[in-house]
């Protein structure tokens, strides 16, 4: 499968929290690396920070890039804490080998931050 239909697939699996799903699209030896957290997950890892994450509702893609063997998307992910909705964005970039995910980096921050106030325009 193309980077690009694993990106889309993916989307699709985490939207529908269809998590059964989640590792056939992952490759064995597959890498997650969360640049904001430093952290870093295998595949069974990578799947069980899914499937337990609190208060997940939504991941929807707003903007895919295809570029063959790798592929980029900017998405819109929402979630609950505390009875209050939460709303993040997330660039994701990923490697296929052998048609599945083996690399996956991905950069999150939340939506409702604010830019400094000592920030002057360009």
């Amino acid at each position: 499968m193309s980077a690009i239909d694993l990106l889309r697939q993916l989307g699709d699996v985490l939207d529908g929290h269809r998590w059964d799903d989640l590792p056939a699209l992952l490759h064995p030896a597959f890498r997650g690396d969360y640049v904001h957290t430093g952290e870093q997950f295998g595949r069974d890892d990578f799947v069980r920070l899914n499937v337990e994450y609190p208060g997940f509702q939504r991941f929807r893609w707003e903007d895919l890039v295809d570029g063959g063997d790798r592929a980029a998307g900017r998405a819109l992910v929402t979630g609950a804490a505390d009875g209050q909705e939460q709303r993040f964005g997330v660039a994701t970039f990923i490697t296929v080998r052998d048609g599945l995910i083996a690399e996956l980096t991905e950069v999150w921050t939340d939506v409702e931050q604010t830019p400094p106030s000592d920030r002057r325009p360009v």
